[in-house]
């Protein structure tokens, strides 16, 4: 089935790491006609494309931010938005250590299609430079699948042939200046089963966290995302139970003053955060010493008909239905949110919604940390830049709106 998004095929998804041929990847239910849920929000397919010339990225200048405090608890009806606002993360999912993974949190390690030259991927490293260098982003998210880092064991234990493939994408990053999400791309789960709840133990989850965190617990530039879009899971309490062990294991490991992203239920959407229970029970999520400094919540949200970002068009800059009742939400219990996957179509609608969509979240950024666009990487066409000799194209969406030099921050809202 093509998509009219971005004209991709089902089912064609990555080269191998290991055999470095095509094979089946991302493979997305909510893409099927007839069977997307109310309000999914999920990563898109992907078609294999062919790889870029070798370049040589120049070095970074970039200046990154401090993180804000978030603000204090307060509900006063007068102060539902700031009147001016200047997002602290901008940025992109750079795509392909992902592929092969199901929203049934089934992946394939063979599947996966690291976005690196040396791994016959696009050039993710002059994306990024190019990125941050001429557009001024200063974020990327890293998705990886779990399997991948396990080498298909159901297991805490990482494989470190994987990891060591995995990090020259996050070294990558870091070279850039810009900070790095770590994002275990799994749907909460293990090969269908559900962390805490009839899958892998809490413990093992945990393991997980404590080996990545380990391993970047130096480095302050490091975002942990503990797992990307949970949904249908039977009880929100537990998952916040699940969500605790990895907060708990990472810090432990080291990592104690970085930021770490609590997702929440029904593809941690925006518009059903506070709804569904997901708010309510991750803010029971603390530090070890009882804190919640550096928690921030994870949520997702799209612009198209399904909210599953798989349509050309967008209809709605999510502001009345989703971003307005949660900015309140988080003013009023002292807690920020990070939308940490959102885009559309290079379209003339997506352009208008995206870009109101973001003026709004910079008009509220005392309690919206920013956004990161889906997706560069190995995600074509998406966000992905073309390149010619030593100058690279923005897709029209990234030009328009996502770039932080595209003026999308203080635009009209629309309202």
């Amino acid at each position: 089935m093509a998509l009219a998004t971005f004209g991709l095929l089902l089912g064609l998804g990555a080269a191998a790491v290991n055999a470095q041929s095509p094979l089946y990847g991302q493979y997305y239910s909510q893409c099927l006609p007839g069977t997307a849920s109310s309000s999914p929000v999920t990563s898109n397919p992907v078609t294999s494309p062919t790889s870029k010339p070798s370049t040589t990225p120049p070095t970074s200048t970039v200046s990154i931010p401090t993180p804000s405090p978030a603000p204090s608890g307060s509900c006063n009806t007068t102060n539902t938005k700031r009147a001016t606002g200047k997002l602290e993360f901008t940025g992109v999912n750079i795509a392909g250590f992902d592929f092969g993974c199901n929203s049934d949190g089934d992946c394939t390690a063979s599947a996966a299609w690291p976005p690196l030259l040396q791994y016959y991927g696009h050039d993710g490293q002059g994306q990024m430079t190019h990125f941050v260098n001429d557009d001024g982003f200063n974020t990327f998210r890293l998705p990886v699948g779990w399997q991948f880092l396990t080498n298909n064991a159901a297991t805490g234990v990482i494989n470190s042939t994987n990891l060591a493939t995995y990090d020259s994408l996050v070294q990558a990053c870091l070279g850039t200046g810009a900070y790095c999400i770590v994002d275990v791309h799994n749907y909460a789960r293990f090969n269908g089963q559900i962390i805490g709840q009839g899958g892998p133990t809490n413990d093992v989850f945990a393991q997980l966290w404590s080996n990545l965190a380990a391993h970047y617990a130096n480095e302050p530039k490091i975002i942990f995302g503990v797992m990307n879009e949970p949904h249908d899971i039977p009880d929100i309490n537990l998952w916040a139970q699940s969500v605790q062990a990895a907060v708990t294991a990472i810090r432990k490991a080291g990592a104690t003053t970085q930021l770490i992203l609590l997702p929440g239920n029904n593809w941690t959407s925006a518009q059903t955060f506070v709804s569904n229970g997901s708010a309510a029970a991750l803010s029971k999520v603390t530090n070890p010493d009882g804190s919640i400094t550096g928690l921030i919540f994870d949520v997702h949200k799209y612009l198209d008909s399904d909210n599953s970002g798989t349509n050309s068009e967008c209809v709605t800059n999510n502001i009345a239905d989703a971003w307005e009742p949660l900015a309140q939400w988080l003013r009023c219990n002292g807690r920020q949110a990070f939308n940490t996957e959102t885009g559309g179509g290079n379209t003339a609608s997506c352009a208008t919604y995206l870009c109101q969509q973001i003026a709004y979240q910079a008009q509220n950024s005392d309690v919206f940390l920013g956004y990161v666009g889906w997706a560069a990487g190995n995600f074509d066409p998406g966000e992905v830049p073309t390149q010619s000799g030593s100058t690279w194209t923005d897709t029209s969406l990234v030009k328009a709106c996502l770039a932080p030099s595209s003026g999308s921050q203080s635009g009209s809202t629309g309202q």
